[in-house]
């Protein structure tokens, strides 16, 4: 069988598409699922990002931030924007991807102490972990 390639889409593929990309990697088999995120900008990954997914079990340390361009190549059967701007600046994919959205809240912008901070990131994996449980049920199995 063929697997699916799941490309999930962020501004600047640091947090949200990052923790996605965690949670999809998770939730699916490797041998039938290979997941991708991509920004249209590339900020690295941020490192709360990183330790919020592993207080959760899942390490993306070793993700890379990547630019979509760099994938324009790869037939993608899903591809999943994560925020408002990286919807309004996709890069239209040839081919048959289906395209979903839904906007997350970046954690990335939270004000206030560390913990206050940290409590988004907490708030906005939880959402964004549910939300792609649900989507690898419903179309990666």
């Amino acid at each position: 069988m063929n697997h699916k390639n799941v490309l999930v889409l962020c501004t600047g593929n640091s947090c949200r598409s990052q923790i996605a990309h965690g949670y999809l990697a998770h939730f699916t088999d490797p041998s039938k699922v290979k997941v991708y995120s991509a920004g249209v900008e590339t900020h690295g990954v941020n490192p709360r990002a990183i330790s919020t997914m592993l207080e959760d079990g899942i390490d993306i340390s070793q993700h890379t931030s990547n630019n979509v361009n760099e994938y324009l190549d790869v037939d993608f059967d899903y591809v999943i924007t994560v925020c408002d701007n990286a919807n309004e600046r996709c890069p239209i994919f040839p081919g048959k991807a289906q395209k979903f959205h839904h906007n997350f809240s970046d954690p990335a912008k939270a004000m206030g102490s560390e913990e206050e901070i940290m409590q988004q990131f907490r708030e906005v994996r939880e959402v964004i972990k549910t939300y792609f449980g649900d989507f690898a049920k419903q179309y990666l199995q």
